[in-house]
This record gives C-alpha cells, structure tokens and sequence, in this order.
C-alpha cells in the first residue's frame, strides 16, 4: 500500500469491523479502542459522564497545568473532579519544566488523584508553544525526554501516555524521533494527531503518519490515531488503513455523545443504533444542560451548554428566533419550553457527520526566540512557567 493510499479520502464509505483486541494502558482495559480527547471547556465531569453513558472507552479530563497542581491553585483543583464510578480516573497534564512535571506527578500519585496520566505535546494554541509548551515541545529531543522521564518516575506505577503531532510544520516534523525516546522512557501508549501544529485543525488529517508511527515502535506499545473522526466508519477506516491500536475522538463528539454507542457497536461487528431523531437529540441536551448544572451549579452550567447547542442542531431545520433564543438560555425550565418548539420526528440530517468545532486556516507557530536553532538544548524556556491559568 502507497503512502497516497494511506491519506484519508473525503469518502465516508464504511470498513469492514477490525478485530481489535481490548485497549490496554498499563493495568486498564477496555473492549472497545476509543478515547475522548481531552478538550478545554468541554471535557468536564458533566460531558465525561454523558459520554460514559453511550458507550464504553476511556475519558479524559480537561488539561491540567502542572504548575498549577503544584501551588495548589485552586481553579485547578476544582478541575480535578471524577465521578465516584469513573474509572479509571484519567488527568492530562500540561507543562514545561521537568522538575515542575515530576513534583506534580508525585502529588497525582500519593495523593490518590487519577489511575492515568497524558501528557500534552500537541496543543497548537500560540500562548502555549509561543513559551515552548504543546506541539513546540518535541522539537527539543532533550527536554522532551528530561519530561517524560521525569513522569514516568514519579509516576509510582500510574500509567503515562502522551499526545503528540507530527510536528511543528512540514519541514520540521517529529513524531518518529520522540516516539523513540517516549518508548525508552516507558510510555504505555502513544496518540498521534495526523496533522502539523501548523495546520491547526485545518485541512485533512495524513493518516499514513499513523501507519508509519505504528510500524516504527513495538507491537505490544498501543499506537492511537487521533484526526478527523467524526463517524464510526471514520474509526473503522482509520484503523484498517493505518493498523493503529485504537482512535482518539474529539471534535467528532460534540453535540453527538451518541458518536461512542456508534464507535462500541462497529468495533463488536453490530450494526449501528439508528441515529436519532430531533426529539432524541434535544432529550440528550436536556440531559447534558442538568449534568453541568449538578456539575458547575444552576447559573454556570446553563451558561456553559449554550455553547453546545449549535453542535447538537447542526443541519436539523430549527427556525433562526428558535435558536437565537436556545443560544440565549438561562434555565432549564426555559430550556423545557424551547424544546417543546422542536418538532420531535424531524430525522437525523444525512448531512451532519461531518467536521464541526474549530477548523480555522494554517499558519506560523509562534514559537519561543531562536527555538528552531538547536533541537538537543535541554534546557528549559526563559519564563515558560511564569503564567498559568489552573488548567
């Protein structure tokens, strides 16, 4: 098969099920190879929870810094919030500095915090690679492995995996190199996003990346692939084409926490639950609106899913007043009447699938002062801990 052959078509056409065996990260399994991608604003407890009720996976938290952790921020410990039958308990981490990521970690593991780390090394976000963070990062091989080594053993058996890109831009791609040092280091699994910091969420994921990273580390080292899920078909393409271990899905979820009874059903061989209709779709909002007030309390989580409805109405034919008035909701009671508006039988529009959430255009990474001129200095950016923000 061709590296052409391996870059993502725009077909949607369906996959044979792949026979997958269950996803292992360290001591933790699960029959179906699927894990929500920790997203900012979006990856509370309220919406892990909503998630975990469709389908079986791992669910990982929004991104924690780890110099927040550190100092005992209080933002970032309200952020540390797990459901008492989550599990396992699964934190991203964020940082710069290796002393920094190892006391953080010795905090997650004596104090009983999460049972899985991720490391994020991916995020393309200019306040976070313009102080060497995110998808900056694996640039420089040294301090990437000072990083994870410093993860791994403070971990005290608490499984790390990381997050990663394929690089800062087409001429300086990454991932193969730090892979390597990510596997010494003792990783229990790898998640590749197919695109370039770069490319932001633009453009189309290059699945052969995927291929080529799994090929490159060892069989029992779970590879995950992570870029333009947004169907069960997506999932089943990408693993047959790539032979990764499992999929990453983020952007592909929103307003469609259903999308993991999908990816459950494909993975076993089923066929997939019929997509639901408006009534169905406005019953899940209904039911994510109350998990984020029980979450945030009345006021915040109102506020919070406003954000989410335009993804849960994509394509249905709800009238312009209807969904001025939905984006300007300010309780559930109030949600109860505006959905009492929708006509319940209206079906799934045919159209849906596809992207949602931010795409944005490619561009230049801002980047720290000189930081493409040696990829072996280990030390650690001028100010990269000096701002935080909780998590």
């Amino acid at each position: 098969m061709s590296v052409q052959d391996l870059v993502r078509p725009d077909t949607r056409a369906p996959a044979p099920a792949p026979v997958l065996p269950p996803l292992r990260i360290g001591p933790y399994s699960v029959d179906t190879p699927v894990v929500l991608a920790p997203m900012a604003g979006i990856t509370n407890p309220g919406f892990r929870r909503l998630c975990r009720e469709q389908g079986a996976g791992y669910y990982v938290c929004e991104m924690i810094t780890s110099r927040g952790l550190v100092e005992r921020n209080p933002l970032t410990r309200r952020m540390i919030a797990f459901d008492a039958d989550e599990h396992p308990r699964s934190m991203q981490l964020y940082g710069v500095d290796p002393a920094t990521i190892g006391a953080a970690v010795r905090i997650v593991a004596e104090e009983d915090l999460a049972d899985h780390l991720d490391f994020n090394f991916g995020c393309p976000v200019p306040k976070v690679t313009r102080r060497g963070g995110g998808a900056a990062l694996p640039y420089k091989r040294r301090l990437f492995e000072r990083i994870v080594r410093a993860a791994v053993d403070n971990a005290g058996g608490i499984p790390v995996t990381i997050k990663m890109r394929v690089g800062i831009d087409d001429e300086h791609h990454t991932f193969l190199d730090v892979a390597r040092i990510a596997a010494d280091c003792g990783v229990a699994a790898i998640t590749l996003h197919a695109r370039t910091a770069a490319q932001r969420y633009s453009g189309t994921a290059d699945w052969s990346t995927i291929a080529r990273l799994r090929d490159a580390m060892p069989a029992e080292l779970p590879v995950l692939g992570n870029g333009d899920v947004f169907s069960a078909a997506d999932a089943l393409a990408m693993v047959a084409r790539t032979g990764c271990d499992g999929v990453v899905v983020g952007r592909g979820v929103l307003g469609r926490p259903w999308l993991f009874a999908d990816l459950e059903a494909a993975f076993a061989g089923r066929p997939l639950p019929t997509p639901p209709r408006l009534g169905q779709v406005a019953a899940t909002l209904r039911r994510h609106a109350v998990l984020l007030c029980e979450h945030m309390g009345d006021h915040k989580g109102i506020r919070d899913v406003r954000k989410h409805i335009a993804w849960y109405l994509k394509g249905f034919p709800v009238g312009p007043e209807v969904r001025r008035r939905l984006g300007m909701v300010s309780s559930i009671d109030q949600l109860d009447e505006l959905i009492a508006l929708l006509d319940p039988d209206e079906e799934f529009p045919a159209d849906a699938d596809g992207p949602r959430g931010r795409q944005g255009s490619p561009g230049r990474v801002v980047l720290p002062e000189r930081w493409l001129d040696d990829p072996d200095d280990p030390s650690v950016p001028f100010g990269a801990e000096l701002e935080h923000s909780g998590g």
